[in-house]
């Protein structure tokens, strides 16, 4: 879609620790696990989602989010689509151009539809990849660096076509163990000089190659498991995280960082938290 590049379809988006100011969620109103598709689903996959529990836990969210001078736009909920919450994955945006991403898994096509609707409605600009597979949290922004996973989620051809489409950006594919997701569960970029990791899930060159830019903050698996490494970075080194992964926070707060803590426990039942459930569309 093309509109004029003024202050109301504004789109900035350069790293993962900039001012929050504009972000897309979307309300679990109709959360469920109704097929699991991936590890952590499998594990609640026969107690579920309590929705009351999980709306009560978004509101939070969504408030703190505000609290702090984020302008929160919803994405009203279908009932076709049990895990809408997770708007990062169904677009990301790099730069000044907000993509619209292409879903692999069967129950959470048609979701891209829904984003593109909204995004018209609200005058939005946004663009499309056409062809192979894309989703948000396989992308992490540093200035011009671009890092991408590799998965069962997003494809080397998609990677490509990113890379044709942000030549003024280094796009670096992201190799890792597919079984846990996107690459934003086992890797996240705090600040321009700090990140967590889940060494675990990437081979010992890549760790080292991050290493070499970032001072790595290593999430355990108990607290991977639980999203640990999937925190939401709003600015002035502050940043949203679980109180069900106390090691990896007190690290946080050791190098300086604010940590807000909000229970999410109920949303991360279907894999994700605040990174997965947050669209930022304007950073400072």
């Amino acid at each position: 879609m093309t509109l004029p590049k003024d202050e109301t379809s504004k789109i900035e988006v350069s790293t993962e620790y900039g001012t929050l100011r504009r972000v897309i969620l979307c309300p679990p109103r109709y959360m469920a696990i109704e097929e699991a598709i991936n590890e952590v689903q499998k594990q609640y996959e026969d107690e579920n989602i309590d929705r009351e529990r999980a709306m009560d836990q978004y509101r939070t969210f969504r408030d703190t989010l505000r609290a702090h001078g984020a302008e929160v736009i919803e994405l009203e909920p279908s009932e076709e689509y049990p895990e809408q919450v997770f708007t990062r994955d169904i677009g990301f945006a790099v730069g000044d151009e907000l993509f619209i991403s292409r879903m692999a898994s069967d129950i959470r096509q048609g979701e891209e539809e829904a984003l593109e609707t909204f995004l018209h409605e609200k005058g939005i600009r946004y663009r499309k990849l056409e062809g192979g597979r894309i989703e948000g949290g396989d992308v992490i922004v540093d200035r011009d660096t671009v890092y991408v996973g590799v998965s069962e989620r997003t494809s080397r051809d998609a990677i490509r076509m990113l890379t044709e489409e942000l030549p003024e950006h280094d796009i670096i594919p992201v190799d890792f163990d597919g079984k846990y997701l996107h690459l934003d569960c086992v890797f996240n970029i705090l600040s321009p000089d700090t990140a967590l990791i889940f060494p675990e899930a990437l081979d010992s060159e890549t760790v080292g190659k991050l290493g070499g830019k970032y001072n790595l903050i290593e999430v355990n698996a108990d607290e991977q498991f639980t999203m640990g490494t999937n925190v939401l970075s709003i600015g002035g080194r502050k940043l949203f995280s679980l109180p069900v992964n106390p090691a990896v926070n007190h690290a946080m707060r050791a190098h300086g960082y604010e940590v807000i803590e909000i229970d999410f426990t109920e949303i991360i039942k279907s894999g994700g938290s605040f990174r997965c459930c947050s669209m930022p569309v304007e950073r400072d």
